[in-house]
């Protein structure tokens, strides 16, 4: 597959602790994402950050250090990510999800 010129990124910001359908949340989106053929997904671990509750989750506090931020990257053509997000609706209950162009300067793998 290659993927080069404009494209979409796709991020999901979310929390570590968050569940779909018993499996962490981050987990389900990567696995629905590969499932709807994109190019690929990356989960990026935080070590602080807020959301819209305004709670500070943090490494540093033991007691927040099991639900750390995390964000998961998607990036692919607009068609294929426009038609991602209705499954990202449905999965993600409290989050932000964002999007924003992107110029591909090369990708290509064997799928």
């Amino acid at each position: 597959m290659r993927l080069e010129g404009e494209a979409k990124l796709l991020r999901v910001f979310i929390g570590e602790s968050d569940k779909w359908q018993g499996r962490p949340l981050y987990e389900a989106i990567v696995l629905e994402a590969k499932r709807h053929g994109l190019a690929g997904a990356t989960v990026f671990k935080g070590v602080m950050g807020f959301g819209a509750h305004s709670r500070i989750h943090s490494a540093k506090l033991l007691q927040l250090s099991e639900d750390l931020p995390l964000m998961i990257e998607i990036v692919d053509s607009d068609e294929k990510i426009r038609a991602f997000l209705p499954v990202l609706d449905a999965m993600v209950r409290e989050g932000l999800v964002t999007l924003e162009r992107v110029e591909v300067i090369r990708y290509s793998g064997s799928g």
